[in-house]
């Protein structure tokens, strides 16, 4: 059987061909400059990072599994009566087996865990300031949508306002309003509502930008006014996005209060930082096993509520 051979390419093959190979032996010069200047990037990064770090990083890093050790309780099953706060056989009168002592009682015999009491007290948080940055966010996101709000020097300071609004984290947020406040619940819900009022508030603003504007040139056609174009026009185009936004923002939201928690703001987050700082290892187990099952139960309860407002096609993979 007879080979078949290659033929020659053309003048204008061959220049082709040239500017391929010049074209790929410049990627790869840009590539292979690319990946060293991030190597020294995040050397130089993590180098410095480890010289202003008081403790030096590096250095104790062979004891960190010192720490996870410390973690292990004397029995298993202490760390499910930390979480029901049922009595230890092991109490010496000290903190770390005081268990019952956190029970909030709402009669003789029937009370709510102090864990589980703190966890309610953190979705709480998070729940009631996704719906206020939620109900803020929905008037300022159709006064800064330039489809629906073509004032420029109404739409420019609310953009402006919500990009303010959301440029500090919840936890600086937090730090101010607990200076002002004192520690507790209000200055969390403050901050986190804060941040949640201009998160939320660019997220609806680029969907309502996104709308079939053919409804609402129907309305206006009949002389219909403003209010009555955004709430019959475009809010139920934009509603099952508006409610995905929100359920997505709420996970984020109870990770927010979490953390706020630690720094004083209330919650579950005040007495795992507690637990953990007194060596309490049965306590910060219970109290991480509870906030990672309650995190896995509100993202796999928001992520099918999601589903089911936007479509299972939304989820799909396109084929």
């Amino acid at each position: 059987m007879q080979l078949s051979t290659l033929q020659p390419l053309s003048e204008r093959g061959a220049a082709v061909e040239r500017h391929w190979q010049e074209l790929a032996s410049k990627r790869r010069l840009y590539t292979g400059l690319g990946i060293l200047i991030l190597f020294f990037a995040v050397t130089g990064s993590v180098w410095f990072a480890n010289e202003t770090n008081s403790g030096k990083f590096f250095d104790r890093l062979p004891y960190f599994f010192d720490f996870i050790g410390e973690l292990v309780p004397r029995d298993g099953w202490e760390i499910w009566r930390a979480l029901f706060d049922l009595p230890s056989p092991y109490d010496d009168g000290s903190l770390k087996y005081n268990y019952p002592e956190g029970r909030l009682y709402l009669t003789q015999s029937l009370y709510i865990p102090e864990y589980i009491y703190k966890m309610v007290e953190t979705l709480n948080i998070a729940l009631l300031s996704t719906l206020i940055g939620v109900i803020f966010g929905f008037c300022f996101a159709f006064l800064a949508a330039r489809n629906m709000m073509p004032l420029v020097w109404v739409r420019w300071p609310v953009r402006r306002l919500m990009e303010v609004l959301r440029a500090f984290p919840e936890v600086v947020l937090a730090g101010f309003f607990l200076a002002i406040l004192s520690l507790g619940a209000i200055p969390a819900i403050i901050a986190v509502s804060i941040h949640t009022v201009g998160a939320l508030g660019k997220l609806f603003y680029e969907v309502i930008e996104n709308a079939d504007m053919r409804a609402d040139e129907g309305l206006r056609a009949v002389g219909a006014n403003w209010f009555e174009r955004v709430w019959f026009a475009i809010t139920p185009q934009v509603m099952p996005n508006f409610i995905s936004y929100f359920l997505l923002r709420f996970e984020i939201n109870v990770r927010a209060s979490t953390i706020i928690g630690a720094v004083g703001g209330g919650g579950i987050g005040e007495v795992l930082r507690l637990s953990i700082s007194q060596g309490h290892e049965a306590k910060t187990l219970a109290i991480v096993l509870l906030l990672l099952t309650t995190v896995i139960a509100v993202d796999q309860f928001s992520a099918s509520l999601r589903r089911k407002l936007v479509g299972e096609q939304a989820f799909q993979a396109v084929s």
